[in-house]
């Protein structure tokens, strides 16, 4: 019979940690899956393709204590070969209630000392007070990640991995193959992704906005609760921006435009930078320490300190021959295919996967 891995996850909305665990679900044939979430949402539907899926259906994050001993019953029952969790809650719960017979992994999907979670005291102290109680393994999306979880939480790694975000190539491969070469009136640029704080999407609306009377158009993709705060920005601001919703095809959406845009103010590794660089779209992005190591010198950066950087960018980057913006394409596809492939990232994570259950 198959080992078995219980993945534990706050939900399963579009984001990319809960994209990269859908994914990678399904490249790792020699185990059996059992998918465990706090809270109901499920916006990958058969996308999922898991041996069982199972939700807590908590309240609320008050219901966190009776959530620990849901999940050790559940654990027992199920006897995982490994426990992997994402995102701080389920790490804290499984810290707490997973039996200590069962290796134990978290992946840290971001930068915390940047995360808007982890300005929260009670946070810091929960992830630092549960890590001294139940040791684990340990999986940061970058380099920077891993090291910068230990250093910000003052706490010295037991065992610790760093295993990059992936992009499925080969599902981007059309979108490569499709891309706009010919330069038409309006340049259009994309941004994707969950419509949350760390986002920043005010901040690029209002640049936009500054934008308004250029042949420039941003289109948004992705949902969350900040959609009416920034539809009335955008009616406010009058920027050519457009909220264009959930899509779970990204790859058919991307030919269809001329730049990427991302203005998150922190992240992990970024999977839709990962997906627009091997889609062939040149990037330009805030300019973050996760951003500079996923692209190097493939993509242009602005400063969140002033609009003027991205302003000007944007104008400069709209008047470029198409051909340039290909070529300023061509060298992020090569880094993405050189370093973060699926193929790497499975290869990686059945190697972690081996060793912890030596």
């Amino acid at each position: 019979m198959k080992p078995k891995v219980i993945h534990f996850i706050f939900n399963l909305a579009r984001g990319g940690a809960e994209t990269m665990l859908v994914r990678a679900i399904k490249e790792l044939p020699n185990y059996q899956h059992v998918v465990v979430t706090l809270f109901p949402l499920n916006l990958f539907g058969s996308e999922l393709q898991c041996d069982k899926l199972v939700c807590l259906n908590l309240r609320s994050l008050l219901s966190i204590p009776g959530a620990i001993f849901k999940f050790r019953r559940l654990v027992k029952n199920e006897n995982p070969a490994i426990v992997h969790t994402h995102l701080f809650w389920p790490t804290v719960i499984a810290r707490l209630g997973v039996p200590r017979r069962y290796p134990l992994v978290t992946t840290i999907h971001a930068f915390i000392a940047s995360s808007i979670e982890y300005k929260n005291r009670h946070v810091r102290v929960l992830d630092k007070l549960t890590y001294h109680f139940r040791k684990n393994v340990i999986i940061g999306v970058a380099k920077g990640v891993t090291s910068e979880y230990f250093s910000f939480l003052k706490i010295k790694p037991w065992k610790a991995y760093t295993l990059y975000t992936f992009v499925d190539v080969a599902r981007f491969e059309p979108a490569y193959n499709n891309r706009r070469t010919n330069r038409e009136p309006v340049f259009k640029i994309i941004s994707s992704g969950a419509l949350r704080q760390q986002k920043n999407y005010p901040w690029l609306i209002n640049a936009m906005g500054k934008l308004k009377n250029e042949n420039v158009e941003l289109h948004i993709y992705g949902a969350g609760v900040l959609k009416e705060s920034l539809q009335q920005l955008i009616n406010s601001s009058g920027a050519k921006v457009i909220l264009k919703g959930e899509v779970s095809k990204i790859e058919e959406v991307l030919p269809q435009y001329d730049l990427y845009v991302m203005s998150s103010t922190y992240e992990g590794f970024s999977l839709s930078v990962l997906e627009a660089m091997a889609a062939g779209l040149p990037l330009l992005l805030s300019d973050i320490v996760s951003f500079r190591e996923q692209c190097e010198g493939t993509a242009d950066y602005f400063s969140l300190e002033d609009e003027t950087t991205f302003i000007n960018q944007v104008t400069a980057l709209a008047q470029k021959p198409k051909e340039e913006l290909l070529q300023i394409a061509e060298t992020g596809r090569d880094r993405a295919l050189k370093y973060f492939t699926l193929a790497q990232h499975i290869q990686g994570l059945n190697k972690i996967y081996s060793e912890v259950t030596m």
